[in-house]
């Protein structure tokens, strides 16, 4: 097995929104804002070579949306998904699976693309199955009110169109090989079964966080985005999972931390906080 990070750009979220009740003055020492309260963010994804699988878990937010659309987050193009793909050497038709944390659209988004013509929309991934979970397709196809701005339907028909979608079976919170050897915990505080794939890799357990802890701001346990939609639940999946991945050394693989792409965690006199911070090809 092999394990690469892929950036696939960097978008600007509101400081306020991403730290819910937390105070400015406290979120800003981790996380800066600019004049318009705004903090950068980045879009990672994993792309993992195991025999002949290889895997791409989650896709950032893509292409097709509108200028008005992508003006509201002052998306950077210095990295974009497929040109990081190809400099890996593989192709989008190389790619076997899709694997989809969930489907807010800054983590399935580069999932479709226009076809040539911009009549309709196509998977990018030609030979790929997509991985999602039933309960979370139901809930992101009839979202909640709150919620839908972040559904969009163009990120998410087009793959049940292609016929390319498969289901993960959720079998409590936590299942031991749910997917290719990876184990996988459900959370349902940021949304409904949000997936967080557990790989193991040269001796560690590599976890992909997705939107349960977004960057190392997030660890102190009040620290929850306004954008979850049971925030006092996420408050209790955090805190179990973090006392687990200090106990364990997990190496977490933040997605959205702009500052910080890999930590470990440790227990302290006021709960766990950070151990280290360092780039995935830095420890391995």
């Amino acid at each position: 097995m092999k394990i690469h990070p892929l950036n696939t750009g960097n978008f600007k979220l509101d400081g306020g929104a991403m730290f819910g009740v937390v105070p400015k003055s406290l979120w800003q020492r981790t996380n800066p804002a600019d004049n318009n309260n705004l903090c950068d963010w980045s879009m990672r994804t994993m792309l993992i070579e195991d025999g002949n699988k290889l895997i791409l878990v989650d896709t950032g937010i893509g292409d097709k949306q509108s200028e008005k659309f992508f003006s509201h987050y002052h998306l950077s193009d210095e990295n974009s998904l497929v040109p990081n793909l190809n400099k890996l050497g593989y192709g989008l038709d190389e790619v076997t699976d899709v694997f989809l944390t969930h489907l807010h659209f800054d983590h399935c988004g580069g999932a479709v693309k226009w076809n040539k013509d911009r009549t309709g929309l196509d998977t990018v991934f030609k030979n790929a199955h997509y991985w999602s979970t039933d309960n979370h397709w139901k809930w992101a196809t009839e979202p909640n009110a709150r919620e839908k701005a972040s559904f969009l339907k163009e990120n998410i028909m087009p793959i049940q169109e292609s016929g390319q979608l498969k289901f993960i079976e959720r079998n409590g919170d936590y299942t031991k090989n749910a997917f290719n050897n990876f184990d996988v915990l459900f959370v349902d505080g940021h949304t409904e079964s949000m997936m967080i794939p557990h790989v193991k890799y040269k001796g560690k357990t590599i976890v992909f966080m997705a939107d349960l802890l977004p960057s190392i701001g997030h660890i102190p346990l009040p620290y929850v985005m306004g954008y979850d939609t049971r925030p006092l639940l996420t408050l209790s999946e955090k805190e179990k999972f973090l006392k687990i991945a200090a106990k364990e050394e997990f190496i977490l693989f933040l997605e959205h931390d702009f500052h910080n792409e890999c930590c470990t965690l440790q227990e302290t006199d006021r709960g766990v906080r950070v151990k280290e911070t360092f780039s995935f090809n830095e420890l391995f």
